[in-house]
């Protein structure tokens, strides 16, 4: 449960850079692998209500495409 004092966007930042942080300080090789040294996507997904299950099956799914499109650019570059 987040504190209504702190938005959402600031929460997502400091969990994305701190785990962040704390993956790169255990498997440090995995810098070599990202694309401009940035571990997670820019942005995140929130939702309150309403959203079923399917709705959020597609969104992962769309994440996945997006993901072997990254992966994809970053062999073309090895």
């Amino acid at each position: 449960i987040v504190p209504p004092k702190i938005s959402i966007s600031t929460l997502m930042g400091h969990l994305k850079g701190r785990s962040a942080i704390r993956l790169y300080n255990r498997f440090p090789h995995i810098r070599k692998k990202l694309w401009g040294n940035h571990f997670w996507s820019r942005g995140y997904f929130v939702d309150t209500v309403g959203v079923n299950e399917e709705i959020i099956r597609r969104y992962v799914r769309h994440q996945e495409k997006t993901e072997q499109i990254h992966e994809q650019q970053m062999e073309l570059l090895e």
